[in-house]
């Protein structure tokens, strides 16, 4: 089942094969740029996530991610964003173990993502297609959790 999800992220994300040298597993400057528009980034970060980082709010988010959003699907169950394939290159899906990108996002950007997609990336919309505002604060909680020591 994980082979065929791999290989669905691979054709939905476009990503193809070269050598394992070339693999960078730091965030570089296209991963850290906002991806708001410059227009609508005050709003985006001023927004708080309503729901504590407690265990069971982490777990609710856990068990979306793996499952009714399907996010483990391009995102890996470790969070790496399949960056952890030998020998993939391209658009990855994004690596929310990196430290550097955790530290750059406010949570507000992270939901106006889940909103309206992220640019320059293949990350579609999911709130309120695939999931409630509800539902993508409780997967952020999560995501964030890849992020903690």
């Amino acid at each position: 089942m994980l082979a065929i999800s791999r290989a669905l992220c691979l054709a939905v994300c476009g990503a193809a094969l070269i050598s394992p040298a070339s693999l960078s597993l730091a965030a570089d400057a296209a991963v850290l740029k906002p991806r708001v528009p410059i227009d609508q980034i005050e709003e985006a970060r001023s927004w708080k996530n309503p729901f504590e980082a407690t265990a069971e709010n982490i777990e609710i988010g856990k068990a979306i991610f793996h499952g009714k959003a399907f996010c483990v699907t391009c995102h890996g169950r470790d969070g790496k964003g399949l960056g952890d394939i030998e020998g993939l290159r391209g658009k990855l899906p994004r690596n929310f173990t990196d430290k550097a990108w955790q530290a750059a996002r406010a949570d507000g950007e992270i939901l106006w993502i889940l909103k309206n997609g992220s640019p320059g990336t293949d990350m579609a919309s999911f709130v309120p297609l695939v999931l409630t505002e509800e539902e993508a604060w409780h997967v952020l909680l999560y995501v964030r959790s890849f992020g903690q020591p």
